[in-house]
């Protein structure tokens, strides 16, 4: 699904327009990452919590060239999913079939 069909079933689904779902989105996904760039979690009860995740410095080796090389510390989001997320898509029915 992209952003875009899920705007359009949230405005469904709420009775919202598709502008006025969007701005809701938009804003939500703006304050979410203010808050990580802040350094701080966020946790959506039921759903799971966003949070920066610290990846330490380490050996690296350019493919090109197979010389060893340090690859820098770096902050990168990351997302956790709550037991009750866990739990719906376990109990998900198979659509690979």
């Amino acid at each position: 699904m992209q952003k875009i069909e899920y705007i359009a079933e949230v405005a469904e689904r709420t009775g919202l327009s598709k502008k006025e779902a969007r701005r809701i989105l938009d804003t939500m996904l703006q304050v979410i990452s203010e808050r990580l760039q802040a350094g701080e979690k966020v946790v959506l009860t039921g759903f799971g919590t966003f949070e920066v995740r610290e990846r330490q410095a380490r050996q690296g080796v350019n493919p090109k060239t197979r010389e060893r090389m340090l690859i820098q510390a770096t902050k990168t989001p990351g997302f956790s999913a709550s037991n009750s997320l866990k739990m719906l898509i376990r109990s998900a029915p198979d659509t690979t079939e």
